[in-house]
């Protein structure tokens, strides 16, 4: 079976389950992180910076290409900061659905090699081009095999990590992609000075 086939049975099977965050409630319920996340940076870093976001959001890919390259340099290639990816698929879902499963589905730490692809790519289907032009590169960077991906983005454990992070995401009332949250609290500002003041605060704590 092909891979956009497979991924768009995932995008039926799944997008029942995928449902608008509730109202913002006490940050204080932000998930633990665990070994089942993404992230990037120190597990030890002082600072964990955890982004809810959307492979189909313009703003997150906006994010990703123009400040996450200088978040990435400034805050987690020195040690201050551990950035944990969290998926909260927006609409279109038969869109942003298989590319959180196939992003899920790459070797954990080419995770944000893929989702750098993803983002890259997301203007060119939101204008309606092929979706295996925009799979392509990211399937490149996952460090897995297409049949790998294939076999992987139908799993159940596929789907429940990413209501996982979608159940995360209505508890520490992420309203919004992307959402960042600075050591448990949420951050409004998510340019490269809000997020920075974020962190020297959370660092001064």
């Amino acid at each position: 079976m092909g891979l956009p086939r497979v991924l768009l049975i995932l995008a039926l099977a799944v997008a029942p389950f995928a449902t608008a965050p509730a109202p913002a409630i006490a940050t204080e319920q932000v998930a633990a992180v665990t070994a089942q996340d993404r992230s990037i940076g120190r597990q030890d870093a002082p600072v964990t910076v955890i982004e809810y976001a959307s492979f189909a959001c313009p703003a997150c890919a906006d994010w990703h290409q123009l400040v996450y390259p200088v978040f990435k340099q400034r805050f987690v290639d020195t040690g201050r900061v551990r950035l944990v990816f969290r998926n909260l698929p927006t609409p279109p879902e038969q869109m942003s659905l298989p590319a959180h499963a196939l992003a899920r589905c790459a070797a954990p730490d080419r995770f944000f090699d893929v989702a750098s692809a993803l983002m890259r790519g997301q203007a060119g289907v939101l204008r309606g081009g092929a979706v295996q032009t925009w799979y392509a590169p990211a399937i490149a960077a996952s460090g897995r095999t297409r049949a790998q991906i294939d076999a992987c983005v139908t799993a159940p454990a596929t789907r429940a990590s990413i209501n996982r992070d979608i159940e995360s995401a209505t508890a520490a009332g992420a309203e919004y992609t992307p959402s960042f949250f600075v050591n448990g609290r949420l951050v409004r500002d998510r340019s490269l000075g809000g997020l920075e003041v974020a962190i020297q605060a959370a660092e001064a704590r």
